[in-house]
């Protein structure tokens, strides 16, 4: 499966966020990467700063040019406010939503949890990141799976996550989605509305 395999910090430095996680890249060079880095003009068009804003929502979720375009395809057919599904599609991802139980600290390695077959959707294996999922689904760590290092740490050091529309069972390490995200909700610093500007061009 194809996903981003470049340097993290190169990212992170470009948006000035840990989007990656806790990054000690950011905050030792506060500033984009490159040899003109520090002395890069400041102005930015307004493109600029869409392209930016999307960029920094696709590296976030992990997710593909191909795909990331897909999805908000699909949110714009949908009634409501588009920035918000599409952020709402987003979180509804398989490998967001073990990022987001604290199953695992990031979501890439949320995402290698899912692909080595380490997690379960309704009782049934499943090892798709992209998987979309809905009301009701239960999303668990996999019998076998339930000592596994890299879990226990994880839910050791970060505990498991609270967020409103999902609802966690620390002793069976399982997680069910109990409702759809609402804006306020979503921590992430991404301004959805310049990503809808930017497609709507």
């Amino acid at each position: 499966m194809a996903r981003y395999r470049g340097p993290k910090a190169k990212i992170a430095r470009r948006f000035n966020e840990p989007i990656f996680g806790p990054s000690k890249a950011v905050a030792k060079k506060a500033y984009p990467p490159g040899q003109h880095g520090r002395s890069r003009r400041r102005k930015q068009s307004e493109y600029a700063i869409q392209l930016m804003e999307k960029q920094k929502a696709k590296y976030t979720y992990g997710v593909l040019e191909k795909q990331f375009a897909n999805i908000f395809k699909k949110a714009s057919r949908k009634s409501g406010v588009t920035g918000e599904i599409l952020l709402q599609m987003l979180e509804a991802r398989l490998d967001n939503t073990v990022f987001r139980l604290g199953i695992a600290p990031t979501r890439r390695a949320a995402r290698q949890l899912v692909l080595h077959k380490h997690i379960t959707v309704n009782g049934e294996i499943v090892n798709v990141p992209s998987v979309s999922l809905r009301i009701g689904d239960v999303v668990a760590v996999r019998e076998r799976s339930k000592s596994l290092e890299a879990v226990t740490d994880s839910l050791a050091t970060n505990g498991a996550k609270r967020f409103p529309w999902l609802e966690f069972d620390a002793s069976e390490l399982a997680g069910k989605v109990v409702s759809v995200p609402q804006r306020d909700d979503i921590p992430e610093n991404i301004n959805e509305q310049l990503i809808v500007e930017l497609y709507s061009k």
